[in-house]
């Protein structure tokens, strides 16, 4: 992980802080707007195009190449897309991907930010407690119907927090769990880039090149509750072998 920063990226950071904000004060009423004259339908183009509209100034002030890599065939939705995590560049990486028809499961606390809230709340976006099992559940299962009517994908990071020791943390089960559930294939993403860029919990990075990997899907179809955390140790390993490390 990064430990210093020269003295322009310091000026860049404090810059893209700035651009992050403003992007998102500038996004509610277009989003609001877009919503209000498409009778809340244009949420998938709002995720798929502003999204990335606002990420990728936050990005360039940085002073941060972000590349999509597909590895394989582009996947066929809905799918559940599970990203590694350990850094505060994930939000934007992940929304700067522009992904169809996706919604994010985001931690509860990112409510308590204002603009999170909103846009979150209007663009149908999950908050779960993930600390507290009896809330998190029950608030996965109650977007089941939604993902299925809407033809829905899901993103979320099954390490939980970006705080964790190592590069890749343990896996948590929710991910998983829901692709049984659901019946849908996992799509592994790997950011390649964000931790070594990033400096700590904040958008103070280095500048530099962040490739988000998209992985060829891996079928849940066979997978059971008996099975399961044998199901998650392996595609965590596969996570451990993109990150260039052994099992941990």
């Amino acid at each position: 992980m990064a430990t210093t920063l020269t003295p322009l990226e310091y000026i860049r950071s404090f810059l893209g802080i700035v651009v992050f904000f403003l992007m998102f004060l500038i996004a509610i009423p277009v989003i609001s707007l877009l919503l209000i004259l498409s009778f809340g339908k244009a949420t998938n183009w709002i995720i798929k195009y502003i999204g990335p509209a606002i990420a990728y100034p936050v990005l360039w002030t940085l002073g941060i190449n972000f590349n999509i890599v597909q590895h394989g065939e582009a996947v066929r939705q809905p799918v559940i897309y599970i990203v590694n995590h350990s850094s505060t560049l994930d939000l934007l990486t992940m929304i700067a991907m522009g992904l169809p028809r996706v919604r994010f499961v985001a931690k509860w606390e990112l409510q308590y930010i204002p603009i999170f809230f909103v846009v979150g709340r209007l663009t149908g976006q999950v908050f779960i407690k993930r600390k507290d099992k009896k809330h998190a559940i029950p608030t996965l299962k109650k977007t089941y119907d939604r993902l299925h009517r809407d033809n829905l994908s899901v993103m979320l990071a099954p390490e939980g927090s970006r705080k964790h020791e190592g590069i890749i943390g343990p896996f948590k089960k929710g991910a998983f769990r829901m692709a049984i559930d659901l019946g849908y294939p996992i799509v592994p993403i790997y950011f390649e880039g964000n931790q070594e860029l990033s400096l700590g919990g904040s958008l103070l990075s280095q500048a530099g090149t962040i490739n988000a990997h998209i992985h060829p899907p891996i079928d849940t179809s066979e997978w059971s509750l008996e099975t399961l955390d044998e199901h998650i140790s392996d595609v965590r390993s596969l996570y451990l072998e993109w990150a260039g490390i052994g099992e941990k």
